[in-house]
C-alpha cells in the first residue's frame, strides 16, 4: 500500500474534509484519505497512486497544495 501526504489550504470546516474525501474517493486505487482541519494536512492510502493525479485533485476542489 501507497501513501502519499499533502499540505493543502482552505480546510477550514467538517464540511472541507467531507468535500476532499469524497472527492479525492473517487480516483481509481484509493483506499483511505485521512484529513486534519488543525495541520491543513491530507493523507491518502491506495494502490498505485499518483501524486500528479492526487494534487491536481485537490486544486479541483479547492484545496491547493500549499
Amino acid at each position: 500500500m501507497a501513501v502519499e501526504e499533502f499540505k493543502v489550504q482552505n480546510v477550514k470546516c467538517g464540511g472541507c474534509v467531507k468535500a476532499i474525501q469524497d472527492g479525492l474517493t473517487e480516483l481509481p486505487g484509493i483506499d483511505s484519505v485521512e484529513v486534519s482541519i488543525e495541520g491543513g494536512e491530507v493523507k491518502v492510502e491506495g494502490e498505485d497512486l499518483s501524486r500528479e493525479s492526487l494534487s491536481a485533485k485537490l486544486g479541483e476542489l479547492g484545496y491547493p497544495e500549499a
